[in-house]
């Protein structure tokens, strides 16, 4: 008997197959190893279901590599002001990554409640741009947050020890997701996460998945990195040329836009980093 489900969990060759609301351990099917294609932690597959064998994959909206999982909805990208500090680069990095594979961005500010007004003060400019170009922000645990994940596939991002494990506990305190400290000496977290899962939570599912900060622009190219600055989508028409990469062409919009302060200089700054070292 065949039924179609979806991935929710893969430890080496075993993938957790939801359908019909009951979990079954499956193995692929050796036809993918053939035509070099990986089952995917959200795929929506076809599985046999007597024999638990993965029999079809269908097609995906999107996939990440990394973490590796499909049919993604929505990135909470979780950062926090404090141990580790606060990185518009790495905020940035992830940004661009996710707009690219269309994935809504939505970007909660952890250890919010940790720091003083200085430094408060110091960083409310940023996360008033960022609210300003179009992305939700949320701090802390805000009881609106579990609306975010009502009916989709969520990703958790972010610098390991910025606190997704234990944002996820305080979202559902069934979890007991296993969180570390942080290494002072180091500035972040162990890894607690050491595999790929969707856990069913809020409404939805949410990926527990293994911290990761070493992102990379994998497949991209220069425009699609500049493409993917949403802001600057909303000035390049008035650039001389219209293929304007903003950085040394003549009456570039962008760059004007950039001097009078009306586009964060972090976020120019960091544009220009990730074009230029890949």
């Amino acid at each position: 008997m065949n039924k179609d489900g979806r991935i929710v969990k893969q430890i080496s060759n075993d993938y957790w197959v939801l359908a019909d609301g009951v979990s079954i351990v499956c193995k692929a099917r050796g036809k993918f190893r053939n035509l070099d294609i990986t089952p995917l932690v959200g795929d929506i597959v076809t599985i046999d279901y007597d024999n638990q064998y993965i029999l079809n994959i269908h097609e995906r909206k999107n996939e990440l590599i990394r973490p590796r999982i499909s049919n993604v909805d929505t990135a909470l990208i979780v950062t926090s002001v404090q141990i580790p500090e606060f990185s518009t680069n790495l905020l940035d990095k992830l940004l661009t990554i996710i707009e690219y594979n269309s994935v809504e961005p939505i970007i909660c500010i952890t250890k919010y409640d940790l720091i003083d007004e200085t430094k408060k003060q110091e960083l409310t400019p940023y996360f008033d741009y960022y609210k300003s170009i179009g992305y939700e922000l949320y701090f802390n645990i805000d009881e609106n947050l579990k609306d975010v994940f009502k009916d989709k596939i969520t990703v958790f991002a972010g610098q390991s020890g910025a606190g997704k494990s234990t944002l996820l506990n305080m979202l559902d305190k069934t979890l007991n997701i296993k969180t570390n400290e942080v290494s002072k000496a180091l500035g972040r977290g162990k890894h607690t996460t050491r595999y790929t899962e969707l856990i069913s939570t809020c409404d939805g599912l949410i990926a527990d998945t293994p911290g990761f900060s070493a992102v990379t622009f994998e497949g991209m190219t220069d425009s699609d990195i500049r493409d993917n600055f949403i802001e600057f989508n909303e000035y390049r028409h008035n650039c001389e040329y219209k293929d304007c990469m903003h950085i040394n062409e003549p009456n570039c919009e962008v760059k004007r836009m950039v001097d009078n302060d009306t586009i964060l200089q972090s976020r120019y700054d960091n544009y220009l980093k990730f074009i230029g070292k890949r």
